[in-house]
């Protein structure tokens, strides 16, 4: 039930976001718009919202969303409406999807996949884990390269 609201939440959003920039500004049809809004919610909240995300952080995502939006909706309006200059709207619309889903993911992360419960310090930076080597200081193992006292 967790994650239908949560599509719901993007899809919604992106279909008012859409109508206002391709509706509004260059005259695609509500029908379109829906269409393109359904296609890209379901493929972004599969590939990007439950694949993607929690395997990196929001920025991450957010970018990935912004190429897979720019992509989507490309594609959609070449071949579903009848505007000639398809790569400004789509580029348009793909950087207000992007900046709405900085802000979905971040609700998303609380409400669906940490399921209401509170984030480890873990969680919060990412699952992304860095080690540095560390060890002794060791010989040469040339007998004629000398260290800084002078010995061999």
């Amino acid at each position: 039930m967790r994650h239908l609201k949560a599509f719901l939440v993007k899809f919604t959003a992106c279909f008012a976001l859409l109508a206002i920039i391709l509706g509004g500004i260059y005259g695609v049809t509500l029908g379109e718009v829906f269409l393109i809004s359904l296609v890209l919610g379901a493929v972004s909240y599969a590939a990007g919202d439950l694949f993607l995300l929690p395997r990196s952080n929001n920025t991450t995502a957010s970018l990935a969303d912004f190429g897979l939006a720019f992509v989507v909706i490309w594609a959609m309006m070449a071949n579903v409406t009848p505007v000639e200059n398809v790569l400004v709207p789509s580029l348009i619309a793909a950087a207000g999807v992007a900046g709405f889903e900085f802000f979905y993911h971040k609700y998303l992360y609380r409400t669906v996949l940490l399921g209401g419960r509170e984030a480890t310090r873990e969680q919060v930076q990412g699952n992304l884990q860095f080690q540095a080597e560390v060890s002794e200081e060791l010989t040469p193992a040339r007998p004629d390269v000398r260290n800084d006292e002078g010995d061999k």
